[in-house]
Formats: structure tokens, C-alpha cells, sequence
């Protein structure tokens, strides 16, 4: 039975496991984004989370808190400045966990994590909102053709036009 075993000990000693994800908690932050092993990331996800959680309050406390798990000054800038500035209305849910397949060696499944707000490409998709159509050409794209199909079509009427009615004209009253 798995009793009282909340978390994933990632086939390491306490001290191996605390000291690997605050390396990773590290790059995460440095980087915004990395890949890794999914058992890994999920166990990333629950280390890193409450640590950005605590960046939303600049106060000495959660400096020294934050420092006493990684370690790191520039890691430390870097979260409570540029990645605070942006989670700082987020309730939660920092990270993001992509699926990205298997590792060839050994069949371990790969993901990337990286941080939500930070993510161009899903920013930009996520702003935009595509607009469903019934048919091949919507109507928007159909009245500028059209008028401009109009255009031509009267363009190249008109001389023509001009040149075969005066002939009929000439032509008309002779016959009479």
C-alpha cells in the first residue's frame, strides 16, 4: 500500500532529490523554459510553484525564504524582478507542462516545463480568435472581390461599348 508517500522520492536520497530541483527550479527560472523527464517535472512543478508564489511579496522574509531553497543570487534577481512583474495578478499555475514523447535510450517519457507568461508563441496564439466560416470564402473576403470584379468588368465594357454604338448610330441613319 502506498500510505503517507505523498511524493515522487525519484529513486533519490533526500538530499540528492532537494538539491537536483533547485538546480532545476535554477535553470527554470533562468531560462523559463526546460526540458527534462516528466516524473521530474511534476515533481519540479510542486518545488517551484510555491517558491514564485513567494516572489508576489518583494518583503526581506520572502527573499531570505526563496534563498534558503536555491541558493542563487542571479536566480533570485530574476524572479523577483522580471518573472514577479508578470505573475504578479496569476492566482496560480506558473508552469506548464508540455508532453513531448519518449526518450530513445531507455523509453522515459520527455517534456518540457516552462513558465506560462513567458511563453511567446502560446501568447500570441492565445490573443487571437479564429473566426469559424462555413464556407471557403467568407463574406468579408467575397464584397472586396466583388467590387473590384465589377470595376474591371465595367473598365472593359465601357470603350467597348462606346465603339459599338457609334457605329450603330452611324450606320442607322444611312439605312434610312
Amino acid at each position: 500500500m502506498r500510505h503517507n508517500k505523498k511524493f515522487n522520492h525519484l529513486s533519490r536520497t533526500a538530499d540528492h532529490r532537494h538539491a537536483m530541483l533547485a538546480n532545476m527550479t535554477i535553470s527554470l527560472i533562468m531560462h523559463k523554459r526546460i526540458t527534462t523527464t516528466l516524473a521530474k517535472a511534476k515533481a519540479l512543478k510542486k518545488y517551484a510553484e510555491p517558491l514564485i508564489t513567494r516572489c508576489k511579496d518583494d518583503s526581506t522574509h520572502s527573499r531570505r525564504v526563496v534563498f534558503s531553497h536555491l541558493q542563487n543570487k542571479e536566480a533570485l534577481k530574476e524572479l523577483f524582478g522580471p518573472v514577479a512583474a508578470k505573475v504578479g495578478d496569476r492566482p496560480g499555475g506558473y508552469t506548464r507542462i508540455i508532453k513531448l514523447g519518449f526518450r530513445k535510450g531507455d523509453g522515459a517519457e520527455i517534456c518540457f516545463i516552462e513558465l506560462v507568461d513567458f511563453d511567446e508563441n502560446m501568447a500570441k496564439t492565445a490573443g487571437k480568435k479564429k473566426a469559424t466560416r462555413r464556407s471557403r470564402r467568407s463574406a468579408k473576403a467575397e464584397a472586396p472581390a466583388a467590387e473590384a470584379a465589377a470595376e474591371t468588368v465595367e473598365a472593359t465594357e465601357a470603350p467597348a461599348a462606346e465603339t459599338a454604338e457609334a457605329p450603330a448610330k452611324d450606320e442607322a441613319p444611312k439605312a434610312e
